[in-house]
């Protein structure tokens, strides 16, 4: 089924996709996308959604098992408490990636913003993971409760890989950075851990669908340097307000 977006009002469009999906539609074009927020908000089940031009905030948000992808640049808040299923996107996305995502994959071919994976978390076999192939901004990581980060400052740029206060109020999960961080550059309660065989070997597997999606080499992308970011402390802040 394809669909033009072209002067479409979000909630417009977001009826027409909800309205197919409902009449067992399982593979959605919707062309000319401008800026229209909260497409596939919500949805779920097996489907597949292409998006051609530039969606607003909250692509994806408390989504449960599609498949969205962007074949241009995305903005704020993709996947905003996702449960399951995958965000592609070929270009960049902006702030606030992964919102208190609690599952599922995004990959981004490109640099992310501010506070991405921010209060990400994880239970039993709901694990996300956000995965971009160029930089990204201050407060990666945020307050981070579950699930994966991975950075791989592959894009030309002028920017570091990543910004500052890394991983602030951190308390589950793990960060990876393809190159040297300076621990500087580390938010509250997070430190640098040693980066193992057995982490790259984790990684190999993990990078696996993201560089069949993208055309990248495994092998390449491993032949580098990591930063491995956790955790001090699973109560981060329990000691702030006692005596």
């Amino acid at each position: 089924m394809i669909m033009d977006a072209k002067g479409l009002h979000y909630k417009a469009l977001n009826k027409l996709i909800e309205d197919a999906i409902n009449n067992s539609a399982k593979k959605i074009k919707i062309t000319n996308v401008n800026g229209q927020r909260y497409i596939g908000g919500g949805i779920k089940g097996n489907v597949e959604i292409e998006i051609h031009g530039t969606p607003g905030d909250d692509l994806g948000s408390f989504m449960d098992g599609p498949t969205i992808t962007v074949y241009n640049d995305a903005q704020d808040g993709i996947g905003n408490t996702m449960n399951s299923g995958k965000i592609i996107v070929h270009g960049d996305a902006r702030d606030i990636v992964g919102h208190s995502m609690r599952g599922g994959k995004i990959f981004v071919n490109g640099d992310v913003g501010y506070r991405v994976g921010i209060h990400m978390k994880e239970y039993k076999e709901n694990f996300p993971v956000i995965i971009a192939a160029g930089s990204a901004g201050d407060f990666l990581g945020e307050y981070m409760a579950g699930g994966r980060i991975v950075v791989l400052g592959m894009k030309d740029s002028d920017s570091e890989i990543v910004g500052d206060w890394i991983a602030t109020g951190i308390h589950g999960g793990m960060i990876y950075i393809r190159g040297k961080v300076e621990e500087h550059k580390l938010g509250v309660a997070a430190k640098i851990a040693e980066f193992s065989q057995e982490d790259r070997k984790y990684l190999r597997n993990l990078l696996k669908e993201f560089c069949k999606t993208f055309g990248y080499n495994v092998k390449k992308i491993l032949d580098a340097e990591f930063t491995k970011i956790t955790p001090m402390t699973h109560r981060p802040y329990g000691k702030m307000y006692t005596e």
